[in-house]
């Protein structure tokens, strides 16, 4: 799981479940469960002995949910975020009451159609920037219908 952060990963990637989530149905059981959490973070470095015992249960509700009531996961389609670290196939956290900001990956609603992007607040005005060099980035019209649904909180792919 990543919040956000660059990470480096294939390109290809797994192709989406026809059982996993959806907008106004949400599968929030895969998060509510119980997962075990080691005493230690585990080294990045060279290996070192894991402790014999788990400290206690974790739920991953805890971590990526600040806002339960108000927190949807999506599914990506497409590649016009992989220099974010957000790839085709990858499910995002999206939490619909935190205020978006510049510079804030979004799930916008751009005349009737989701996308998600990086919102910049400009001279131009609101700009919808892809993280990919095939993408143009789209600068919100006025007489565009255009808002925010929720702001990325969280991204989670295989790794």
């Amino acid at each position: 799981m990543t919040n956000l952060n660059h990470s480096p990963a294939s390109p290809a990637r797994r192709v989406a479940s026809s059982t996993l989530l959806s907008l106004t149905h949400p599968n929030k059981s895969m998060f509510e469960r119980q997962r075990a959490l080691l005493r230690k973070a585990v080294p990045a470095g060279f290996p070192s002995p894991a402790d014999d015992y788990v400290e206690r249960r974790l739920s991953l509700d805890e971590h990526l949910i600040q806002h339960r009531e108000s927190t949807f996961f999506m599914r990506v389609a497409g590649h016009s975020m992989r220099e974010l670290g957000i790839f085709d196939g990858d499910l995002l956290v999206v939490d619909r009451s935190v205020p978006a900001a510049h510079g804030s990956v979004v799930v916008a609603v751009l005349d009737g159609e989701f996308t998600v992007k990086q919102l910049l607040y400009t001279p131009k005005g609101k700009v919808l920037r892809a993280a990919h060099p095939d993408y143009p980035e789209v600068v919100v019209k006025p007489e565009q219908d255009f808002s925010i649904w929720g702001v990325v909180q969280w991204n989670v792919h295989k790794v």
